[in-house]
């Protein structure tokens, strides 16, 4: 096991989202907001099992008649939604999670995310979270996300209905990555070729998707603005070349790139027919996205064309029978499809070039093994509950880990300098076996254990790889 990352977790991250930023709300709403009471007395009557049953389970809540496509509107029950400042409400909708790491490169990094998804008492319509880290070799990472949901309504016998398609956003960050790796362009770029960077970036986007021509319609459109800084410098792997090696063939390609200031305008478009967003047990779906490098400091301009598909389909439960009569988020296996094509033209830095290998495509090998101008990949995986309705948190008076699965998968794929390329191209291939747990079904979280033909990569993040 070549590459392995040791991770220690203390504490619950965010509610599904796996950027975090920090925010105190009042501990009291002004004395006309309506329906403001006493901060006391809603804390007294706080009930952490309103809308749900003991064992987790959620009963099936009737949606407006006004709500069209109510399959695709989210539940979140009373007992989800605790009055009371960011620290009364701890382990509700407001975590704190510290995290330590070893790695032999970066030495001991520590860290903290602090998420609150019910951000200044919008009845969980809008997230904020932070995520701070420092490693004892000077890695550190800074990330700010806050996002809102468009669409929102209360729901009379308490809780609220939440659409997942439309919503606005914007992240910031500062990471300095010590020990990202380029191993020169196409799918027959050999191992022993492996060479070191740092990229040193801070960048700001601001985005929104919108379900149209109303909530929960099949058509979403997306766009945005990003900005990035990239300041390179020499890797920090051991026993690796650093990729700016005066006398290494990567030198040109690395010169070329630093520095990297590029300003990024985006536009997306798919159909969707899928239940979930974050976490789907049923439909298809298919999209393209736009990505334009329109401002670069050297002058240049380039894109990126990318068209995805994703098709998930229920099966019979391995260790379940399935929900209990009439509920909100039934445990559901399933076997889910993935197939991804990027393209590219103009002039982009080599990290920017569409690439293989990491946490999300050809998990089995290392983040970057194989770049190049355009790409296919396809995936299948088969994701099981074996615990459907989870387990109580210990030292909490009702936190659940609502439920917790496995799954395995086989992944293909190949990169070339051109689409016709990809025909010819090697094809990669990787497989693996994987953790999976909710703590409500926006929240899924991953462990993955990846095998290919040069290394096992274990990783985990919040969110599905697709």
């Amino acid at each position: 096991m070549r590459r392995l990352r040791a991770l220690a977790l203390a504490g619950l991250a965010s509610a599904g989202l796996s950027s975090f930023a920090v925010a105190e709300v009042p501990e009291t709403a002004p004395p006309d907001a309506p329906g403001s009471v006493s901060p006391v007395l809603d804390l007294e009557a706080f009930d952490p099992f309103a809308g749900i049953d003991e064992d987790g389970r959620i009963p099936r809540v009737a949606r407006p008649d006004e709500i069209e496509h109510p399959d695709r509107w989210r539940y979140i029950p009373e007992g989800r939604i605790k009055p009371g400042n960011v620290f009364q409400r701890f382990l509700v909708s407001s975590f704190i999670a510290p995290f330590a790491s070893q790695d032999e490169d970066v030495g001991t990094r520590f860290g903290i995310a602090v998420t609150d998804i019910d951000f200044r008492h919008q009845r969980r319509q809008e997230f904020a979270g932070v995520f701070l880290s420092y490693s004892t070799r000077g890695e550190q990472s800074y990330s700010l996300i806050w996002q809102r949901w468009l669409h929102h309504l209360e729901n009379e016998g308490g809780g609220v209905f939440q659409e997942e398609r439309s919503r606005v956003r914007v992240k910031a960050g500062y990471d300095k990555a010590l020990t990202l790796r380029f191993f020169g362009f196409g799918a027959d770029s050999r191992e022993r070729d492996e060479t070191s960077y740092t990229d040193e970036l801070f960048e700001i986007d601001v985005g929104m998707e919108i379900a149209w021509p109303g909530p929960g319609d099949d058509l979403i459109l997306a766009g945005g603005l990003r900005g990035e800084f990239h300041q390179l410098a020499s890797g920090k792997v051991k026993n690796v070349p650093s990729m700016n090696n005066p006398m290494g063939e990567f030198a040109g390609i690395f010169a070329a790139a630093d520095p990297s200031n590029i300003g990024w305008m985006y536009w997306g478009v798919r159909y969707d027919t899928r239940d979930s967003q974050a976490n789907p047990y049923r439909g298809w779906m298919l999209g393209a996205l736009i990505e334009g490098a329109v401002l670069q400091n050297r002058g240049d301009v380039g894109f990126r064309y990318s068209t995805f598909g994703r098709w998930v389909l229920p099966v019979p439960g391995l260790f379940h029978r399935g929900g209990k009569g009439n509920e909100e988020h039934p445990p559901t296996d399933t076997l889910a499809f993935a197939l991804d094509v990027d393209l590219t033209s103009g002039e982009l830095p080599f990290f920017w070039r569409p690439s293989l290998g990491g946490n999300s495509r050809l998990r089995g090998f290392i983040a970057g093994r194989f770049r190049d101008d355009s790409l296919w990949w396809g995936a299948a995986e088969y994701r099981f509950w074996v615990l459907p309705r989870g387990f109580k948190i210990p030292f909490t008076r009702a936190l659940r880990v609502e439920r917790v699965g496995l799954a395995t998968w086989y992944e293909l794929g190949s990169v070339a300098d051109s689409g016709s390329g990809l025909f010819r191209s090697r094809i990669r291939t990787s497989y693996g076996v994987g953790l999976r747990l909710t703590l409500e079904r926006q929240a899924p979280f991953r462990v993955d254990v990846g095998f290919s033909d040069e290394e096992v990569i274990v990783s985990a993040r919040f969110g599905l790889p697709f």
